[in-house]
């Protein structure tokens, strides 16, 4: 597809990941799955948009990993979906939550979403949401984009929409897992 007149590159194409089935995938292993990707660069392209339409369309559940969150409509665009009644969860880096004063986090957790933060690691670094897990509508975002202002408007950060995978949500999924027994509310 080509970039519109606005400067938005979304690329849509179908990705074919090799290697072994579902019930055989690891921490670090691949799996064999034909998604659709979206794709962004920042500056420039509307990342947080995507977020957030994304999380518009959750009626389920939304796991999310975040470094750095200061982005407001990308919050603001959470605590809607937990309002709609989708079980939104949070697991946030700690030591950002604490060094970052316009984190939403804070936000996030008074309005209801339950927060977890990661302290298990030098760095929570991982930037992914898994919405509707199961589901065939289901999404996986990830990519180097933080959930922040600066990565939309200052950073070049990449941000990945991957939609219908649903080994690759089981993945994202079971790792958001494996840190929740860790993190602390």
């Amino acid at each position: 597809m080509q970039p519109s007149a606005s400067g938005c590159r979304a690329l849509w194409l179908a990705l074919l990941l090799a290697a072994a089935p579902a019930m055989a995938l690891q921490p670090a292993g691949t799996v064999e799955e034909v998604v659709t990707a979206e794709i962004a660069f920042t500056p420039g392209d509307e990342a947080a948009r995507i977020i957030v339409e994304a999380l518009r369309a959750a009626r389920r559940e939304v796991l999310v990993q975040a470094f750095s969150f200061t982005h407001k409509d990308i919050a603001r665009a959470l605590i809607e979906a937990r309002w709609r009644g989708v079980d939104v969860r949070v697991i946030a880096d700690g030591e950002q939550t604490k060094l970052i004063e316009n984190t939403v986090i804070p936000e996030l957790a008074a309005a209801g979403v339950p927060v977890f933060l990661d302290q298990e690691h030098a760095a929570a670094h991982n930037k992914a949401m898994v919405v509707d897990e199961g589901n065939a509508s289901g999404v996986v975002i990830t990519g180097s984009y933080n959930y922040t202002f600066a990565a939309q408007n200052h950073n070049a950060e990449n941000l990945v929409v991957l939609r219908g995978g649903k080994r690759i949500a089981r993945a994202y999924a079971d790792n958001w897992r494996r840190h929740r027994a860790h993190s602390k509310p």
